[in-house]
């Protein structure tokens, strides 16, 4: 009998459940669904067969060969007519299955894919140079994608379950991972892969890319090298992290540098790295460690520079102590649409810590901490530009006072919805300059001309 009709009349399990809840099989998906069950049950055929131990004592290649010897062995005993294509297809899901990540492994493998975003068993998403697409990948069902999810939690020793039904994670390559499983997701599994380039992206890219101009790349070395402190604004998915990699290019090999993250995905070229990452807490709700703990440790192991992934909450109070105690250089992200909303969030966060501190000592404690604040955005075209370097410059009575160094002027739409505008200078020459100059950063006057050819 052929492969097809073999699938087109086999029996339908019931549907897959979710939190004790039904989850409905599209029709249309139905002929990809069979086809991912008999995959499935080559699965748990290969799961009853296969010396498991011994996958832990071979070689990737051989693993793969082995696996492929078992595929063809079933095929042959199940008696299934299939072509050659059908062949290698079922044997590739087989070894991405054991081995990898099942459905996802193709998504992986395309540098192209920037996030990877599952909503369901069924529906697939990718974004692509920051537009999103629907793909035709899909899983067996809940089931399925659940256990794809617990195998990416597992490797760094967290668990997914009812108990704990959201997790942040990463792939081996540093790509990030939240997952939210049922009852909390109502239509199923729902799976965000963040990924980055195998290469880090690198200032030069980035002025290629027209992220930024050359001129704000050298106003943005010469900051990095005189030990400015700097905080990246920007809202989800505008290149904070990426953009911090690229600061961190600019710090030299000799200096010790500590990051503290969330889920490490910061990724230093320099040879004196220490990351640390913050735990959840357990099932039993005891054993968490969070940022303010890890900024705090961090202080007593001799950091030239602290770089913390993203400030969030309580803890930056005590990134404000580290900048303002002899950790010059030191530079963070945070959530904010523009830099002035960057600062906001800064006092919020200090009253969320419990903390009372009244707002002139307060906006005091900023001022002394941060030098400048850089904002990035992704645009509706989806591409991801700096669109601010501004500086802070003091107080005025009880308000922070600052100036924009460079911002980007958006100017119209172009008919393929391409977003026009320009980077300029404003003419502003940063109070900072003495500070440049002094750590042998010496910029020439011209770079911060407004009528200058850009």
């Amino acid at each position: 009998m052929s492969l097809l009709r073999d699938l087109l009349n086999s029996s339908v399990p019931p549907p897959a459940t979710g939190g004790g809840r039904e989850v409905a099989i599209p029709a249309v998906h139905r002929v990809d669904v069979e086809a991912s069950r008999l995959k499935s049950q080559i699965h748990q055929d290969l799961l009853k067969k296969f010396d498991l131990s011994m996958m832990e004592q071979i070689s990737e290649e051989q693993l793969r060969q082995r696996l492929a010897s078992f595929v063809e062995e079933t095929i042959k005993e199940r008696h299934l007519e299939m072509s050659d294509s059908q062949r290698r297809a079922l044997v590739t899901a087989i070894q991405n299955e054991v081995m990898g990540l099942g459905p996802l492994e193709s998504l992986l493998a395309d540098p192209t894919i920037s996030d990877i975003l599952v909503n369901g068993p069924f529906t697939v998403f990718v974004e692509r140079k920051g537009k999103l697409e629907l793909t035709d990948v899909k899983f067996t069902d809940e089931e399925h994608l659940i256990r794809i999810i617990d195998k990416i939690v597992s490797r760094i020793g967290r668990r997914v379950d009812e108990s704990s039904p959201m997790v942040d994670a990463r792939l081996p390559d540093g790509s990030r991972v939240n997952a939210i499983i049922p009852p909390l997701a109502l239509d199923g599994a729902a799976l965000s892969i963040r990924r980055f380039p195998a290469v880090p992206l690198s200032v030069h890219d980035l002025v290629d890319y027209g992220s930024m101009t050359p001129e704000m790349s050298m106003l943005i070395a010469a900051m990095v090298k005189s030990r400015l402190n700097i905080l990246i604004s920007g809202g989800t998915g505008s290149g904070k992290t990426t953009l911090l990699n690229v600061l961190s290019s600019f710090i030299p090999d000799d200096e010790r540098l500590v990051t503290i993250e969330d889920a490490a995905e910061l990724r230093l070229q320099q040879p004196h790295v220490v990351r640390l990452e913050t735990r959840p807490a357990n099932v039993e709700g005891t054993g968490e460690i969070n940022q303010r703990a890890l900024i705090r440790n961090s202080l007593r192991m001799r950091p030239d520079r602290v770089i913390i992934g993203e400030v969030r909450g309580a803890e930056v109070i005590d990134m404000f102590q580290a900048m303002n105690t002899g950790h010059e250089g030191s530079m963070a992200t945070i959530h904010a649409n523009n830099a002035h909303d960057a600062l906001s969030r800064l006092e919020n966060m200090v009253g969320i810590s419990g903390i009372v501190i009244p707002v002139r000592p307060l906006r005091q404690t900023i001022v002394s901490a941060l030098t400048a604040i850089i904002q990035a955005s992704r645009l509706s075209d989806g591409k991801r530009k700096v669109m601010s370097i501004l500086e802070i410059t003091g107080m005025e009575g009880d308000m922070i006072t600052t100036q924009e160094i460079f911002k980007f002027q958006q100017t119209g739409i172009a008919a393929d919805g391409a977003v026009l505008g320009r980077h300029r200078a404003t003419g502003v020459r940063p109070r900072f300059m003495d500070r440049l100059l002094s750590h042998g950063s010496a910029l020439p006057e011209r770079l911060f001309d407004p009528d200058a050819s850009r």
